[in-house]
């Protein structure tokens, strides 16, 4: 089956320029989106002290752009399906970068949020559009390979997002926290225009799922505001963070319901996560977020509060898992067709797990040379899954239903990221709370519960398929 545009067909084997070029212009959407919102966490002080804000007035520029993501992801897909994955790919990029001007020209605490909010609506539609169109221009032989090195992005971010923000600060005023996505998301445009092939939409007459958009989008922000709230806000009282939970869990479960039992495509088919390997690839994907994207926030926190590093040591000493993921990437891609997911995915958790152990010892105050051995470690593990997950799901995965695996996909990523660190900030404030002055002992014991996180993430792993067979099956 040809794949359009000039590529190779799907069972072409060869990953040749153009294809790489393809990938290369759409993972600098996803980067730009993922380095963005960790630069902009760095300058979080400098904001308070330019618009002479409170800790909790300038904490939702962080959440409020968290909360666009959430509720962007599950219209992916659907977006993809009306108007064409290479179109909605562009337009995603193009509010990114209009929200990224607005940002650098907002004039006040209030303004910077509604704007972070358009920046995060844009962000938030980037990766899952991308890896579809990356999936269907690769075919089921090729993404296997191909996603094992695209994926390193997102793992890089985190690192360099300290360093380029404290680069950033050090040289020039905040608004070029904003600025430096305009050269990124331009070129990004340009280069999609003229190379990434145009992907007709395949489902032009199909009506937007109304009543789905209304339960999930808004539930999941009002699960994640709620638990965000219960970990380090002070916008609401205790009591109202938690109706939030329960309240965006409702609507989660009206959701579900409403998925089953609707005669119309939903947004996000619930009947897919029950069946194999997806079910298992997604529960895999959502406890790899909550414990790739908890360890992230700890960790830069620990480093500060806990030792007195500075944003830029601490991002230095946190650059080892990005070297790490780089390596993994680079073995994942060597032995991704040879080995079956299961054996890859369950290596990949083992080695998160062993390089999360050291920090649940954080009392014993481990030394900068086992922190960044530890960091290492986790990055090869990190690689380890995320590619061979994702590729056994886009091989098996007809071309018409890539865009709405790949929403469904991120979305779990993305939600199990963002609760998972919700509920970890609760877990850590409990801790800080009962350790009193031994921060690092507090740090210690919400590392357990990370750890925790990759055995659940294990149990799940082992459900995956013992072998790739993208030759002969198709979900």
């Amino acid at each position: 089956m040809s794949s359009g545009g000039g590529v190779d067909s799907e069972g072409a084997e060869r990953i040749d320029a153009p294809l790489l070029r393809t990938a290369f212009i759409l993972v600098l959407g996803t980067f730009m989106a993922t380095l963005d919102a960790t630069i902009v966490t760095v300058g979080i002080d400098t904001l308070a002290t330019e618009f002479d804000a409170s800790v909790t007035e300038i904490q939702w520029v962080s959440t409020a752009y968290l909360l666009a993501v959430v509720t962007a992801v599950p219209t992916s897909g659907w977006l993809a399906d009306r108007f064409g994955g290479r179109r909605t790919w562009i337009c995603a990029v193009v509010a990114f970068l209009i929200g990224s001007v607005l940002c650098a020209l907002a004039w006040s605490v209030t303004s910077l949020v509604v704007f972070r909010v358009l920046q995060g609506l844009g962000g938030g539609l980037l990766p899952p559009t991308g890896q579809a169109l990356l999936a269907r221009a690769a075919g089921p032989r090729r993404i296997g390979r191909l996603i094992s090195v695209v994926a390193v992005v997102p793992m890089l971010s985190p690192v360099l997002g300290p360093l380029v923000g404290g680069s950033i600060l050090g040289v020039a005023d905040w608004p070029w926290l904003f600025y430096v996505n305009l050269p990124i998301g331009l070129g990004a445009v340009l280069l999609a225009r003229r190379y990434v092939p145009a992907q007709p939409s395949s489902a032009a007459g199909a009506r937007f799922d109304l009543r789905g958009a209304a339960l999930l989008s808004p539930g999941l922000a009002v699960l994640v505001f709620g638990l965000t709230e219960l970990g380090h806000g002070q916008v609401v009282p205790v009591p109202v963070a938690w109706a939030a939970v329960l309240t965006g869990l409702g609507m989660l479960l009206g959701f579900v319901w409403h998925g089953l039992r609707t005669s119309r495509s939903p947004l996000i088919d619930p009947r897919l996560f029950t069946r194999p390997p997806f079910g298992a690839a997604a529960l895999a994907l959502a406890v790899l977020g909550a414990s790739v994207f908890g360890a992230t926030f700890l960790l830069p926190l620990y480093l500060q509060a806990g030792r007195g590093l500075s944003a830029w040591e601490a991002g230095l000493l946190l650059a080892p898992q990005g070297v790490g993921a780089a390596a993994g990437s680079l073995l994942v891609n060597r032995t991704i067709d040879r080995l079956a997911a299961r054996t890859l995915v369950v290596l990949g958790i083992g080695l998160i797990a062993f390089g999360t152990f050291p920090f649940t010892q954080l009392a014993s105050t481990p030394a900068d040379g086992l922190i960044a051995v530890s960091l290492l470690v986790r990055g090869i593990g990190i690689a380890m899954i995320s590619a061979p997950v994702m590729n056994i799901v886009y091989s098996r995965m007809d071309r018409d239903h890539l865009p709405r695996a790949s929403s469904a996909l991120n979305l779990l990523n993305t939600v199990g990221g963002s609760v998972g660190t919700a509920v970890l900030a609760v877990i850590l404030e409990g801790r800080l709370a009962a350790r009193g002055p031994e921060i690092p002992q507090a740090f210690a014991d919400t590392f357990w519960w990370v750890l925790g996180f990759c055995l659940l993430a294990a149990a799940g792993a082992t459900r995956l398929p013992g072998r790739d067979r993208t030759a002969t099956g198709r979900a």
